[in-house]
């Protein structure tokens, strides 16, 4: 039997759809090895993580739903490059990164390319979640 992974936004999608604080968590904890998702949690809400992208929304092409060539659950492990104190977030040339960011945003679901964008901003992803109820589910994704 094969087994599909939910995009991120699908997960969100099922998050907001959730009609209490228990099935909300349920939610969050029933997609822990969707590690896409949980850096856009950890991002969102983790005040040790900075990025080193240029604030605001950089000017991209949201590609068409239907069409996107990478999704976010492949494309997740890049925003170490956008990440100040990282190797790769802090050596890598300001042009460059910030190219690297919109390619990033231009390659996936212009749904994820918005919590992405979200992410960066340090904003809570969706309605009803909360750091508070991220740390109920994942007692150690953010650091203190």
């Amino acid at each position: 039997m094969i087994t599909f992974r939910k995009e991120v936004f699908e997960v969100f999608e099922e998050y907001k759809e959730a009609s209490s604080r228990e099935t909300r968590l349920d939610v969050l904890k029933k997609y822990s090895n969707n590690w896409a998702f949980l850096d856009i949690l950890r991002g969102s809400f983790d005040d040790s993580l900075e990025f080193n992208v240029p604030a605001g929304r950089p000017p991209f092409t949201p590609n068409k739903p239907e069409s996107s060539p990478s999704t976010l659950l492949k494309q997740h492990k890049q925003f170490v490059k956008f990440i100040k104190g990282t190797r790769s977030g802090d050596n890598t040339p300001t042009y460059r990164r910030e190219n690297q960011f919109v390619q990033l945003l231009e390659s996936i679901h212009p749904e994820d390319a918005e919590y992405v964008l979200k992410m960066v901003a340090k904003k809570p992803p969706c309605r009803y979640i909360t750091k508070k109820i991220v740390q109920e589910a994942f007692p150690n994704l953010i650091r203190e």
